[in-house]
């Protein structure tokens, strides 16, 4: 996954909320570990939920940038992607283990989420470099670290850790935004044209993820605050706030327009 630890993500805002109780006890989730929270079956359902969920999406991820490499000018392009599609890879294999780990299996953690994810690769299949670039390291994988990361804040000390850890950034973002200014400064008019890419791109990860959490009870539960001091109804319209903003921050610094 891209970072958002990039100026402007959603992952800047404070999490004050992540300290309140949680119905499976006094302390709260995000202060317990995993052995503690996991007693609750409803959280640990939710937790299988979205470890499933981020797996696919890396291997989705290692997929779809080994395809994109083809697309790439130079010999030097190919290689940088390769790279992050290595990665990828790497961030699906620990998070794998981490659900064999825990006595759930990985392939049926993942396979509730495969339509949805194939389908939004489906939708937005690039159809150039630039637009693989702007798609697989800078926004679509931005957003969802965005999401992924106002839901750590809730999680158990342990399931955070390795959260985070598998959203890291390893330099995907700064090579897009590279190779997509320079492309403007050599011709303004992509500009327009990915900039419009962008916004289909934005409405199509919301609209996923909106899908996917409305058919996931345990995940929908965990949002609004039935496990793992989740938010409120208000408090998730914020969150998809700040994950609008922070993409839009995103696009200025790509030289688009949101």
């Amino acid at each position: 996954m891209t970072s958002s630890d990039k100026p402007g993500t959603a992952a800047d805002a404070p999490a004050e909320t992540a300290g309140t109780t949680g119905t499976a006890g006094a302390t709260p989730v995000a202060a317990r570990d995993w052995a503690s929270a996991a007693s609750d079956p409803q959280y640990r359902a939710a937790v299988v939920d979205l470890l499933g969920a981020l797996a696919y999406g890396e291997l989705a991820a290692f997929e779809r940038l080994a395809e994109d490499a083809k697309l790439a000018p130079t010999l030097a392009d190919k290689a940088e992607l390769a790279k992050m599609a290595s990665a990828e890879f790497h961030h699906f294999e620990r998070l794998r283990d981490r659900l064999a780990e825990i006595g759930e299996e990985p392939t049926g953690a993942m396979e509730p989420f495969v339509a949805a994810y194939d389908g939004f690769h489906k939708q937005t299949d690039p159809s150039d470099w630039l637009e693989g670039l702007v798609k697989a390291p800078y926004v679509g994988d931005s957003i969802a670290s965005d999401f992924y990361r106002e839901v750590a804040a809730r999680l158990d000390t342990d399931t955070r850790e390795l959260v985070l850890a598998v959203l890291d950034d390893t330099g995907h973002a700064g090579f897009a935004v590279e190779k997509v200014r320079a492309a403007i400064d050599a011709d303004p008019r992509v500009g327009g044209r990915l900039a419009l890419w962008a916004r289909r791109l934005m409405g199509e990860a919301l609209s996923q993820s909106q899908r996917v959490v409305a058919d996931r009870d345990a995940l929908s539960t965990m949002l609004v605050g039935g496990v793992a001091d989740g938010f409120d109804l208000a408090e998730v319209g914020k969150m998809f706030s700040r994950i609008t903003e922070a993409h839009t921050k995103r696009m200025a610094a790509l030289g688009l327009a949101a």
